[in-house]
């Protein structure tokens, strides 16, 4: 693969220091202009105040980059021409030498490939609504199953079908852990009302988690670490549900079907709640990114400091299950 790893992103790997990968696609296609490239150095920057090194990762005329230098993360910014990519249109991106910013699933396939252990993004694609009729599914679930990133998120975009995406995640053997909440969060909202399995509370318990994996070994999967959006940001939920059902209802009137429905509910959200949809998805992405580069610093750390004799026997520190389930630790579904 055509792959090119940024001076400081590689001195960061050789020299052990934590690094957190962000994606693309919200530069290129998530956010208005010129205010997307604001945010995407903010987010960098907040990578950085963290202890950590962001590596942005996009494909630049034909070539996987992990790691940007400004100009690169300007043309992402700032070309109509980019275009979003999918882990599936990351070999013909290459072969092409097209530019496009990557989604979910194509950034941390390239993650993963450059030995980037933490991803920070804003919510995952899912299962769709109505998924019996359209069979439409989010190509992020079958990748996250694939590869060995911890995704700190803010769960599922609430225009999905919450329950069906975490059916769909246990089914594929990909663990889920809420931080510091114990229901999954609503990507615009704190909470989508369903219950996790798991609770973390510490950046360092979620180190344990990533380090318990790599000792476990066997079939590689992500570590979901779903981070709800702050309550006091939070799109008001009154105001979230109104403005998605009537949304969902322009869509149905309208014949919008397949891969269009999602950017046309987005943009519904941000029309019909004046902005307020834009400024509580924002709020999330940056906790994720603050909450991922304490996660790269601690897995970073204690990976450095080595296993200490009899510490394979002892608990994650501040892991529990949730909802009072009695379950011991470990016997959640993985």
């Amino acid at each position: 693969m055509s792959t090119q790893v940024s001076e400081e992103v590689r001195e960061a790997l050789h020299e052990g220091r934590p690094v957190v990968a962000l994606e693309s696609t919200i530069i290129a296609h998530g956010l208005p202009r010129p205010r997307n490239l604001a945010v995407a150095l903010e987010l960098e920057e907040l990578v950085r105040a963290g202890g950590a090194v962001p590596a942005t990762i996009a494909v630049v005329d034909g070539t996987a980059r992990v790691g940007l230098d400004r100009a690169a993360l300007t043309r992402i910014a700032e070309d109509p021409a980019v275009r979003k990519l999918g882990h599936r249109d990351l070999a013909p991106a290459l072969a092409t030498g097209v530019t496009g910013a990557t989604t979910v699933s194509a950034t941390a396939w390239l993650a993963d490939a450059a030995g980037l252990r933490v991803f920070a993004t804003g919510g995952l694609g899912g299962v769709h609504r109505e998924w019996t009729d359209t069979q439409d599914e989010s190509a992020d679930l079958r990748l996250l199953a694939r590869v060995g990133t911890t995704v700190v998120c803010a769960g599922v975009k609430s225009i999905l079908d919450v329950p069906a995406t975490l059916q769909r995640l246990e089914t594929l053997g990909v663990t889920v852990v809420g931080y510091g909440t114990e229901h999954f969060p609503g990507f615009y909202l704190a909470s989508s009302g369903e219950v996790v399995d798991w609770t973390l509370r510490t950046p360092e318990a979620v180190a344990e988690v990533i380090r318990a994996q790599d000792r476990l070994g066997g079939p590689r999967a992500a570590l979901i670490v779903a981070n709800p959006v702050p309550v006091a940001e939070q799109l008001d939920p009154a105001l979230h549900d109104r403005v998605l059902a009537g949304g969902l209802a322009a869509a149905k009137e309208k014949g919008i079907t397949g891969q269009a429905v999602t950017p046309f509910l987005l943009e519904y959200l941000t029309v019909h709640t004046e902005g307020a949809s834009l400024e509580a998805n924002l709020a999330a992405v940056r906790g994720n990114v603050r909450l991922a580069a304490r996660i790269a610093g601690a897995y970073g750390a204690g990976t450095a400091a080595g296993t200490e004799a009899g510490r394979d026997s002892v608990p994650a520190p501040g892991a529990e299950p949730s909802h009072g389930s009695g379950s011991a630790p470990g016997a959640g579904g993985r």
